[in-house]
């Protein structure tokens, strides 16, 4: 069994690093059950309305059903950013595996697949394959290749001096980019010898010294941080 504090990491082809945190069972079963108490309560006040057609009233209901319950998923999946009702409620978000959007072809497999998940009974094989595996994935997230993972709040963007951007003459690596960013966004409340000195130390990166470097530094920041 997996630990609830499990963090899956991805690094795009961009060189960024996504961490996500697949939710556990117990996230995903509220979600579920919100999902099901607004899909039947729709579902009720359409049959109440249904009624006065009589016969053909319960055949159109028993339609409203199958599509409430097999199309409601999906199109909230791909059209609200991978969050049904339950999952916006419980701040989680369907993504594929490599951390990009959920599209129709996923969403329907991952849904569809939920006969195969609810079987023999009370869920039994979703709930069996989501304590088993690494980021609890059901059999539809297994097939479909998707992620429920936790929501986390928005990242601030961070504040940067105004400067000129400036291109890196070498490929930085992860850690160098944090550094450069890392050093902009501290800038402000450095003395200017301070950030000299500091600037120095990135002097490989930068191919300058002193108040040169910190400019160097800062314009490489703003193209970093795609040059706003």
């Amino acid at each position: 069994m997996q630990s609830v504090d499990t963090v899956r990491t991805i690094e795009t082809p961009e060189g960024i690093e996504l961490h996500l945190r697949p939710a556990g069972p117990v996230a995903r079963f509220w979600a579920f059950f919100v999902d099901q108490a607004v899909v039947w309560m729709g579902l009720m006040f359409a049959g109440i309305a249904l009624t006065f057609l009589g016969p053909l009233g319960l055949g159109l209901w028993f339609i409203l059903v199958f599509l409430a319950q097999w199309l409601y998923p999906v199109f909230f999946e791909v059209l609200g950013g991978g969050r049904t009702l339950g999952k916006r409620w419980l701040n989680l978000r369907v993504l594929r595996t490599d951390g990009r959007p959920i599209g129709w072809g996923p969403s329907l497999i991952r849904n569809l697949l939920r006969i195969v998940d609810g079987l023999p009974g009370a869920y039994t094989v979703g709930l069996v394959s989501i304590l088993l595996t690494r980021d609890f994935q059901r059999i539809g997230d297994i097939v479909a290749g998707t992620l429920v993972v936790h929501e986390e709040a928005g990242v601030q963007a961070p504040v940067l001096p105004a400067a000129e951007p400036l291109a890196p003459a070498l490929a930085l690596t992860l850690e160098e980019q944090s550094a450069i960013l890392a050093f902009a966004e501290r800038s402000a409340g450095l003395t200017a010898s301070r950030s000299e000195e500091l600037a120095d130390v990135l002097g490989p990166l930068t191919g300058s010294r002193g108040a040169g470097g910190v400019k160097a530094v800062l314009g490489m920041a703003r193209y970093l941080w795609g040059g706003r």
